[in-house]
Parts: structure tokens; C-alpha cells; sequence
């Protein structure tokens, strides 16, 4: 699936999407490069679950976690990670395997310690705007995306290929 995000407002309203798609579960996996928005996406994920407080990348700590009302939040930013295995001294596997929704900024720093993801998000620069490829890595990954393709939020930000038509956009 791939999105056409024209601005950071739209971005933002992904990310709330994404967020109700996911439904405080599971593990997700954010890539690009930086400033692609990484961050600015998982501030939408965490305005579903009704954060409205700053959200900054967690680069030095490389984990911040979210207690709201109905759900637990870990974001990663993996950066600047040194080896995969520090984040067995951070009490990672114990946040992977706890019930809440895992987001990972840069997990190829964390290759071979990571588990596949139920879904990853890669980021581009799209001219002014972005444009955000997911695939799922799971089942819970495929019926998040399911439930993407049906979100009417994001209807005309969706773009689809024509056979034949390889990148071009139908509405």
C-alpha cells in the first residue's frame, strides 16, 4: 500500500489512522531517512490513543514509553544504537513481549535481535510532502492494512497502480 502524504498535517492524520488501525497492539517498524518524519507519524499513532503532548524522538534514551488511558506506547529510535545487543540492557525483549504497541524507529540498527514486524512504514520525500509505502510482515499486519484500505480518512490519499500503469495514481 502506498500513500501520498501532501503536508505534515496529513502525515499527522495518517499517523492517527495508523494508530485506530493498529489498535494499541503489536509491533511496527518506521523507516527513512532523516527527516522523512518518522517522529511526525508516531505523534499522529499516539494522538489516536488520546496523547496530545509533545513527542520527541527518544535519541539518546532510545526508548520512551507511553502509559494513556487505554494503552501502553514504546517508541524506539534506534539511531544511535551502537550494537543490537543493547537493547537486551535496556530491558528490551521485556517491552517487545509486554502487550502495547512497539514502534521502532531505524530497527536496521537492531537487525538479528529484532522480531519481523507486524507492519513497516518506509517514509520518502515526496516533493513537499511525503509518500509512505507499508507491508506487513504478519497476519496482524495484513488486517491492519485491511483496515487501512477501508478507512475513508484516507481515501484520497491512497494511491493505487493500474496494470500496465506503474505508478500512476487512480481515484
Amino acid at each position: 500500500m502506498q500513500l501520498r502524504l501532501e503536508n505534515e498535517d496529513r502525515q499527522v492524520a495518517f499517523g492517527e489512522s495508523l494508530g485506530r488501525a493498529l489498535d494499541g497492539h503489536g509491533l511496527l517498524f518506521l523507516e527513512g531517512e532523516l527527516g522523512a518524519g518518522k517522529t511526525t507519524l508516531t505523534r499522529g499513532i499516539l494522538r489516536a490513543y488520546g496523547h496530545h503532548g509533545a513527542v520527541k524522538s527518544p535519541t539518546y534514551t532510545l526508548v520512551e514509553p507511553y502509559e494513556l488511558e487505554t494503552v501502553r506506547v514504546h517508541h524506539f529510535d534506534l539511531y544511535r544504537l551502537g550494537d543490537p545487543e543493547e537493547l537486551e540492557f535496556i530491558g528490551g525483549r521485556d517491552l517487545l513481549a509486554d502487550d502495547a504497541l512497539c514502534v521502532i524507529e531505524w530497527p536496521a540498527r537492531g537487525e538479528g535481535w529484532l522480531p519481523t514486524p507486524d507492519l513497516t512504514v518506509t517514509l520518502s520525500l515526496d516533493g513537499e510532502g511525503r509518500r509512505a509505502t507499508l507491508s506487513a510482515g504478519s497476519h496482524r499486519g495484513r488486517r491492519v492494512l485491511e483496515r487501512l484500505a477501508a478507512d475513508p480518512a484516507l481515501a484520497d490519499v491512497v494511491q493505487r497502480e493500474a496494470p500496465g500503469a506503474e505508478g500512476e495514481r487512480i481515484s
